[in-house]
């Protein structure tokens, strides 16, 4: 879990300010958290409160857990995007058919409570729905979960790679080199997922991964979140003293309850 808040910590300095190297500080006093930890603790804290064989109670948990999130930080580092904004704020809130990739950055804790890829899709995609009920908003954030919990349970990339691509038709044939010439921003789950996950199986630790994330210039800290959680879980780093200086101590609470599980 801490994969995703420090890819996020570490692409805050970055999202407004792309660069196309690997090459900077990894960590400084200009990164911050952002609405991407706030609302990955929010899923985290959801799903473990939730039986996701009911449905509609786990949907109702998620949307408490992220409003209540949400309020409590209302205005994190680069902020949150309209939509989501104006669904915090909603007496009804109802979902908006968004692909935005607001659903994969959140969504790692579902990669890491469950024994079965199924229960790990059915949890993403119930987290995905309640906001980002487009398919491709829910197919990202299936993907996403779908690597972190193969990586978790010791598949090599390889076979991550096939099952993705085979799942979700995502392109993970592609180079960073490649990829990084022309990439520029992209909110969206299929304009980032793919890049992010490429990002990781070409990485050779966590700090690698994200450095490749960053790197391809785009949407800095969500694609450092995406590709960092899936990281920490294929090489079970442990990343919580690198996270801690940055978070406040509710966060952080929330992040540790998530051990990682080696197998």
């Amino acid at each position: 879990m801490f994969g995703a808040a420090l890819g996020d910590i570490v692409g805050s300095k970055y999202e407004f300010m792309p660069i196309k190297s690997k090459d900077f500080v990894f960590l400084d006093d200009g990164m911050d958290y952002t609405d991407d930890t706030i609302m990955t603790v929010a899923v985290a804290e959801a799903l473990i409160d939730s039986d996701i064989s009911k449905e509609e109670e786990t949907k109702n948990n998620l949307i408490a857990s992220m409003r209540k999130w949400g309020r409590r930080y209302p205005h994190p580092t680069g902020a949150y995007g309209s939509m989501f904004s104006s669904w915090l704020r909603s007496s009804s809130p109802k979902p908006y058919n968004s692909w935005g990739n607001g659903s994969a950055m959140r969504v790692s804790a579902s990669g890491w409570l469950y024994d079965t890829i199924e229960e790990t899709r059915k949890a993403a995609m119930l987290s995905s729905i309640v906001t980002h009920n487009h398919p491709e908003g829910i197919k990202g954030a299936e993907a996403t979960s779908s690597a972190i919990f193969l990586a978790r349970t010791g598949e090599d990339k390889e076979s991550i790679k096939r099952y993705i691509e085979k799942e979700f038709g995502y392109d993970l044939s592609r180079k960073i080199e490649e990829i990084r010439e022309t990439y520029s921003f992209d909110g969206s789950c299929q304009g980032t997922v793919p890049e992010s996950i490429i990002c990781f199986l070409e990485g050779i630790d966590a700090e690698d991964t994200i450095r490749n994330a960053i790197s391809l210039g785009g949407d800095a800290d969500t694609m450092g979140a995406i590709a960092g959680s899936i990281a920490e879980a294929y090489w079970k780093e442990d990343l919580s003293e690198m996270v801690k200086p940055y978070l406040p101590d509710d966060l952080y609470t929330i992040l540790s309850s998530i051990k990682i599980t080696q197998h």
